[in-house]
């Protein structure tokens, strides 16, 4: 039985943004029921809006430790109110992973501790360097924090490298999981790994798994239902007749030629 089973936005507004987008216009009957859905469409249409706002609806973790009082949240702050939803369980697990949002948390746990390197140098001569290194990692919240949860330093790996240890220490229970553009991390091989984890998951638990994406090879996960956003409609639709698709095998079937008549 899925946490989700369907969700509608009740609004006939089509306008300004966030109701002028393709998603908002068209999600009027979407089904979730199984245990993989994608999310696809052309940049701008608004499937990562439409994950956001179900994540803040449901008020799902958000992977990075952050709320869902930064700006970036600001369109489904305006659409939480339209979303009629249907769910099984009010407090499922599971959590909300923008992929970019975790590279700049990195980053941000990078420069904290940069910065309070800088602010101690002057006890060097003074202080032992290991009493320095405790200090600054007791200072450093958000280090403390990714070496809770996901058991070291992530900076050690290449971003595709954390992504795949993120998922493989924190999606080890059934939950909702709300995956955006998770391709945007991972090379073709990471992709295919990433598919065999979430099949491996899925035989072992009952969870089930949103996922706004570009990435024909993610789409060709068996049995996933795919939901391709247009200017007309969103629909549920087969692989072979998605856009991202047609493109892709066109293009590799010949490549000049395609170039030549883009």
């Amino acid at each position: 039985m899925p946490y989700l089973s369907s969700i509608k936005l009740n609004t006939e507004r089509t306008y300004p943004y966030p109701f002028d987008i393709p998603a908002v216009k068209h999600a009027k009957a979407i089904d979730f029921t199984n245990p993989i859905t994608f999310l696809i469409g052309e940049n701008g249409s608004g499937k990562s809006t439409l994950l956001e706002t179900i994540a803040y609806r449901l008020q799902l973790p958000h992977m990075d430790g952050y709320t869902y009082d930064k700006k970036c949240f600001d369109a489904a702050r305006k659409l939480t109110p339209f979303l009629g939803i249907n769910w099984t369980i009010q407090r499922a697990n599971g959590f909300f992973f923008r992929a970019e949002d975790f590279g700049d948390y990195l980053n941000s746990v990078h420069r904290q501790d940069v910065n309070l390197h800088n602010q101690m140098l002057e006890l060097q001569d003074e202080v032992p360097q290991n009493i320095i290194q405790e200090m600054k990692d007791n200072a450093n919240y958000q280090l403390r924090r990714v070496r809770k949860n996901y058991g070291q330093e992530l900076d050690a790996f290449s971003h595709g490298e954390a992504y795949m240890h993120i998922m493989q220490e924190m999606v080890t229970t059934p939950g909702i999981y709300l995956l955006d553009e998770p391709e945007a991390s991972l090379s073709p091989a990471k992709q295919l790994a990433f598919i065999y984890f979430l099949q491996n998951h899925l035989e072992q638990h009952m969870s089930q798994f949103i996922i706004a994406t570009h990435s024909p090879m993610l789409m060709a996960y068996p049995d996933a239902c795919i939901y391709e956003i247009t200017e007309v409609g969103m629909q549920q639709t087969a692989l072979e007749d998605t856009e991202h698709y047609s493109i892709t095998k066109t293009f590799l079937n010949n490549p000049k030629a395609f170039l030549r008549h883009f």
